[in-house]
């Protein structure tokens, strides 16, 4: 196999990624899934009547595509600031950007998944995947023609399949962010030439398709989504994690408080850069290689088969367990050194057989078990995530950044949260970046 990290072959990144995985895709289903089961709880299957208390009180925003329906429910305790001496708590967010349900079941299979391990995920939704073709020309999308798109406009049934998905994430606690519309990559219209006000337009239109998909669509027999998305919104990860500079000012303007567009980052504490949290994919062991890869499957994919969906099938279990490994060695060296948050990035894709999506199954199981035993391991949002951040004391932020990659604290965590220790110990690991990729 060629390596082709070093020479950024993989900058198509998650341009070719997103339009990969909604076009072309069959309605095979993908192995290791969790099965259909039935669920009086409401942990699955249609959520629509299954709570009830909140479509009671929906209060209908604008055209009805969105509602006030109070609360959402099964959030996690509101968090605390540590206390001097304890340890803190390994953070790992699983996000996926598209969000959009083909018929391929993987969005209910990564529901009903995490549900069954009490997990919240961040689901970056394309504003277009609920813009029917025929109304295309409603995006005006900045440096491109109207209703231009480098990602497949959905079909009508598959808008309607991504609804149903997105409202069912965000009742079972999950966050709706955005990954913006049409995944522009290259050439003079690509979002790493986009303005601030540029961005500002992009999100408007990308929030309107959210909140107008009734006007759009003319369905009328359809739920409402069960939240605010001005309030619910806030923050997204870029096409091909470009354009983060010139989208991070109108961001702040939005009051949006993180960012997951850096192109690329290590497995340290994150800090803020121009006044929200910048939460990269990260740099993360690469077994069998002497390079490190980046926290998504696309990237895994293009240092596996050199950018190709359909390798030769004698390739996939290696491959399988390949990236399985990257993940849980990503989360395992972070876990038991300088417990810095671990951030993955998916796509609903089916490359290599489908083994992507079972490795991330796969490493989400692990980390579960690991949880069983009484590690105190979050599965959260992004959204949660910085609200725990935003509690934490600002000296203690500052401490847990002087860890670098694979590093344990001075003294353990008894000593340095307390304010004894006076750094890391022990000699950093796994900070090669050769093969990461700068794009997914």
């Amino acid at each position: 196999m060629r390596d082709i990290s070093r020479r950024g072959a993989i900058g198509i990144g998650a341009g070719a990624a997103a339009a990969l995985s909604l076009a072309g895709c069959g309605a095979s289903t993908s192995s290791g899934g969790p099965k259909d089961r039935k669920d009086p709880g409401g942990s699955g299957g249609d959520r629509d009547n299954r709570h009830g208390s909140q479509a009671g009180r929906a209060r209908p925003i604008g055209d009805g595509s969105t509602s006030y329906t109070g609360k959402q429910p099964h959030q996690p305790d509101a968090p605390r600031p540590l206390e001097p001496g304890e340890e803190p708590p390994q953070f790992v967010v699983f996000s996926w950007d598209g969000a959009g349900e083909v018929g391929n079941g993987l969005f209910p299979r990564f529901l009903d998944l995490a549900k069954e391990h009490e997990a919240h995920m961040t689901f970056f939704l394309s504003g277009l995947y609920l813009l029917p073709e025929s109304k295309k020309r409603l995006y005006e999308p900045p440096n491109n023609p109207r209703g231009a798109s480098d990602i497949g406009y959905l079909t009508d049934d598959h808008i309607k399949q991504t609804l149903k998905n997105v409202r069912r994430a965000w009742l079972d606690g999950h966050e709706i962010g955005t990954h913006f519309n049409g995944h522009f990559c290259a050439g003079n219209g690509t979002v790493g030439n986009w303005t601030p006000q540029q961005w500002r337009s992009e999100i408007d239109q990308a929030k309107s398709f959210v909140k107008e998909w009734r006007t759009n669509s003319g369905w009328t027999d359809l739920p409402s989504l069960p939240f605010d998305y001005d309030k619910e919104l806030v923050g997204g990860r870029t096409p091909c994690l470009l354009g983060q500079d010139n989208l991070l000012p109108t961001a702040r303007e939005l009051g949006w408080r993180y960012d997951a567009s850096s192109p690329g980052g290590r497995q340290v504490w994150p800090a803020k850069k121009q006044g929200l949290w910048d939460l990269p994919l990260q740099q993360i062991p690469f077994p069998g290689r002497s390079f490190e890869v980046l926290s998504m499957d696309y990237n895994i994919l293009a240092n596996q088969s050199v950018n190709s969906t359909n390798a030769p099938s004698h390739n996939h279990p290696a491959w399988r367990t390949q990236a399985t490994q990257a993940y849980i060695q990503g989360f395992k060296r972070a876990y038991e050194t300088n417990r810095a948050p671990f951030f993955i990035g998916n796509h609903f894709e089916q490359w290599n057989g489908g083994i992507y999506m079972d490795a991330v199954e796969e490493a989400l199981k692990h980390m579960a078990r690991e949880k069983e035993k009484g590690g105190d391991i979050r599965l959260v949002s992004f959204r949660q995530f910085v609200d725990w951040l935003d509690v934490q004391k600002p000296d203690i932020l500052d401490k847990l950044r002087t860890l670098d990659v694979g590093q344990k604290p001075a003294g353990g965590w008894s000593a340095f949260t307390k304010g004894g220790g006076e750094g890391g110990s022990g000699t950093p690991s796994g900070t090669a970046s050769e093969g990461s990729g700068n794009a997914a």
